[in-house]
């Protein structure tokens, strides 16, 4: 077991299977929100379902729509159960605090980066501490 420590984007607790991502990700165009699909035919990962994981990703690509698709996934249940970037993204924490603020539903979002980020890169399981701990 190991325990790291991450910078805290957005509160909250949650443990899934990891996915891990090669590349940034869209979440306006490059995800499907009602079906929780990359739906980016240029992504290495297309086709993969975020729907109840623990999301690993780089960082992100797009535009201010980021925080409406990441709300509205959360929303439909269809989003991560936490979503750790390497570089971290002020528009996916912004929708998840739009998320618990209008449906009470809570995503956490956490920043990692350095060895502790590629250390999750074969990581079967893990769990997020409201303190930012990432338990593999």
């Amino acid at each position: 077991m190991a325990v790291l420590q991450a910078r805290v984007l957005y509160e909250g607790t949650a443990d899934g299977p990891v996915l891990w991502l090669d590349e940034p990700l869209s979440f306006w165009g490059g995800f499907d929100p009602a079906t929780g699909i990359i739906v980016d035919n240029n992504h290495p990962q297309n086709g993969k379902c975020l729907t109840g994981t623990i999301l690993v990703l780089p960082g992100t690509r797009g535009s201010g729509g980021t925080p409406g698709g990441v709300a509205e996934a959360i929303r439909l249940g269809t989003a991560p159960r936490a979503v750790i970037m390497q570089a971290g993204d002020a528009n996916v924490m912004i929708g998840a605090a739009v998320a618990e603020k209008l449906y009470g539903l809570i995503c956490p979002v956490l920043e990692l980066s350095g060895a502790g980020f590629a250390s999750l890169r074969h990581a079967g399981q893990a769990s997020v501490t409201s303190e930012g701990q990432i338990i593999v």
